[in-house]
């Protein structure tokens, strides 16, 4: 089964909108059809750019693309839930032992505690934590933005890139620091960004975080 049939799967799609929902209740951000599809493009870009075979892409591209539906059962260790519930999903589905391990292994990793295991799961890791951008905030009464909401808010422009040579993979923001300041996104995602460079470490990459053309990682 391709990423063209899983991202069509009815079943899928129905966790993966209903996941979001409970994040809408939540007050989170977008965590929908959006996200994901951009979270899986990125990562098989990632792989692919590093000259891994077509195979090992695609699974990165399933894996981000399921790697928030745990949200449907809780916020709290949603990568681990997201992980059980893949492993269901894609076993029911005829999936291979060896590419069921190996998505439910980067999904199981691509939060908190998480490590890059392997390749899958450093480029799901990068992809995720990349997508940093205003249409993920759902909140339009910037008077009431938490700090999630001006983090994201004030980020207007974001790429992730690896450079000719294949040595570095750079996250370059561009914020506008009249609704988040600098500091706000250290605050909240200091941890992700260790996280980003231990992935791009898994990759054989340096890893760079740019904001506002200065580099700060």
């Amino acid at each position: 089964m391709t990423f063209e049939e899983i991202e069509k799967n009815e079943t899928i799609r129905a966790y993966i909108s209903k996941a979001d929902e409970s994040l809408v209740a939540l007050g989170y951000t977008e965590h929908s059809f959006a996200h994901v599809t951009h979270v899986a493009a990125m990562a098989g870009y990632l792989l692919e750019t590093l000259g891994y075979d077509a195979h090992t892409v695609e699974l990165a591209k399933i894996a981000g693309y399921l790697h928030d539906i745990g949200n449907l059962v809780n916020r709290i260790e949603h990568s681990q839930s997201g992980a059980v519930m893949a492993f269901q999903i894609l076993t029911s589905l005829g999936f291979g032992a060896e590419d069921v391990a190996t998505i439910v292994t980067a999904i199981g990793n691509h939060e908190g505690t998480g490590v890059p295991v392997n390749a899958v799961a450093a480029a799901l890791i990068l992809a995720d934590k990349a997508d940093v951008r205003r249409s993920r905030v759902r909140n339009q009464d910037t008077t009431t933005f938490d700090i999630h909401d001006r983090v994201n808010y004030s980020v207007k422009k974001s790429t992730l890139k690896i450079n000719e040579d294949r040595t570095l993979v750079k996250l370059k923001l561009t914020v506008d620091t009249h609704f988040g300041s600098v500091m706000d996104y250290f605050e909240i995602f200091m941890q992700r960004m260790i996280l980003c460079r231990k992935a791009a470490e898994k990759l054989g990459l340096q890893f760079k975080l740019i904001i506002n053309e200065q580099q700060l990682i």
